[in-house]
């Protein structure tokens, strides 16, 4: 088997991409632009990594999608308090807020056809089960029935494959340190700053998930890592 990445540049697809690699082989990575904020941040996460390990790097814009209704294309993106990661509430309410209608559907049929095309067997995204809450495009339903619909949409019968799909943040970057996973690199923050922001989700919940390493992980990460 051999996998094309989707590739974002956060801390579940970076992982997924380095246990892709360790197991399968990586064809290339793929890359989308859909009018994020932070779109040239995570572009340079990937393209860091595409370099690193000598694969290939395509980017896919979608026009398109910077029309939908998103904070994360149209600006206003919220603060979650660290107290508030597990409070089903007020995760619904930022989830709400960023929600990118159809983005992983989208994104995943696009990578599909790509993946048939250059003879990669699978697609590897990066889910994770702490999401999966309030992002349902994140849970292993989800992936069983992209799984099925692709056997009929694709010739090849390209699969949908995720290795931190059962797994939350903290297990995720564990799994990244144990692989030796490309953490200098990532980019998680919904924002393009000079530096992750801190404050949106995204960011809080990756430094839930460094935990004690985030001495380490501001020092190290490129650009200076979390403003604090």
């Amino acid at each position: 088997m051999n996998a094309l990445v989707l590739l974002s540049g956060g801390l579940d697809s970076v992982v997924n991409f380095k246990k892709a690699w360790d197991e399968m082989g990586v064809v290339g990575v793929l890359f989308f632009d859909y009018g994020q904020e932070a779109v040239k941040r995570e572009r340079e996460a990937v393209k860091r990594i595409a370099k690193r390990y000598d694969v290939s790097f395509q980017e896919i814009r979608l026009d398109f999608m910077r029309r939908f209704s998103s904070a994360l294309t149209r600006g206003g993106i919220p603060t979650l308090r660290p107290e508030e990661l597990d409070n089903k509430d007020a995760t619904m309410k930022t989830a709400s807020s960023v929600w990118v209608p159809n983005r992983n559907g989208i994104l995943i049929e696009v990578a599909a056809g790509i993946a048939e095309n250059c003879g990669a067997s699978c697609v590897v995204v990066g889910f994770n089960k702490e999401e999966a809450t309030t992002f349902p495009d994140n849970s292993s339903d989800y992936l069983d029935c992209v799984n099925l619909a692709l056997r009929y949409s694709t010739r090849e019968k390209v699969k949908l494959a995720c290795y931190t799909l059962a797994l939350d943040k903290r297990e995720i970057y564990r799994m990244g340190k144990h692989i030796g996973a490309p953490l200098d690199l990532v980019w998680s923050c919904y924002h393009g700053g000079q530096r992750m922001c801190g404050v949106c989700e995204s960011c809080q919940r990756l430094k839930r998930a460094v935990g004690e390493d985030r001495e380490w992980f501001v020092r190290e990460h490129f650009r200076g890592g979390f403003r604090v």
